[in-house]
């Protein structure tokens, strides 16, 4: 009967040694819940952009192209965009403000994404970027203090690191801008009517 109870208690505790590290591998899986997602879920076409917020390209494909791929493909349900974090260097500048985006929450991570993109060469190349990135927030409806309190996160910092390496690890990707468009590789700050000829041939 003891052996009995030993072999039970020794199954029940390898059960649980087991559900331990099933827990522990699923926080640190790469997929984090980090991604940010324009768009509807049930979109025939999914785009994966691998960006950085210190990437002039990728800054260009914000302010020129990604407007109009809003307008004509995500806005009107023909495709939604997966938004990861690649960061380049300066490499401090870009994990920082991917972090500040990434805290002003995912309601406002949009619009706070582009106004970095857009203010890029601005906030880069002032003596103080992280004052220029705390009047980015500001805009935003994130104060100064919340700012220096998510700069501190390491576990967000960790999460847009894990990430990245996944996408070079994985997917290949070794520069930004890289999009998969459903499962293609496209490099590049393309031009709208680039990217549009590259989403009708997914479409197919």
């Amino acid at each position: 009967m003891e052996d009995t109870r030993v072999t039970l208690l020794n199954r029940l505790l390898a059960a649980v040694f087991a559900l331990l590290l099933t827990n522990t591998a699923m926080a640190a899986d790469p997929s984090y819940p980090i991604d940010q997602v324009l768009g509807k879920a049930d979109a025939p076409i999914t785009i994966v952009e691998y960006a950085s917020t210190t990437c002039g390209h990728c800054a260009n494909f914000h302010k020129n192209t990604l407007p109009k791929v809003k307008a004509e493909w995500i806005e009107t349900g023909k495709a939604r965009l997966i938004y990861r974090d690649f960061p380049t260097g300066p490499r401090g500048l870009s994990v920082g403000a991917s972090m500040i985006a990434h805290c002003v929450g995912p309601d406002r991570y949009f619009g706070l994404l582009g106004l970095i993109m857009d203010q890029q060469e601005k906030w880069m190349s002032s003596k103080n970027p992280l004052d220029e990135l705390k009047k980015l927030s500001k805009l935003a409806g994130m104060g100064e203090e919340k700012v220096d309190e998510c700069l501190k996160r390491q576990d967000l910092a960790d999460a847009i690191d894990a990430r990245a390496k996944e996408g070079y690890e994985k997917l290949g990707v070794e520069s930004t801008p890289t999009f998969i468009i459903d499962g293609k590789v496209v490099v590049g700050a393309l031009s709208y009517e680039e990217f549009d000829k590259a989403l009708k041939a997914a479409k197919k």
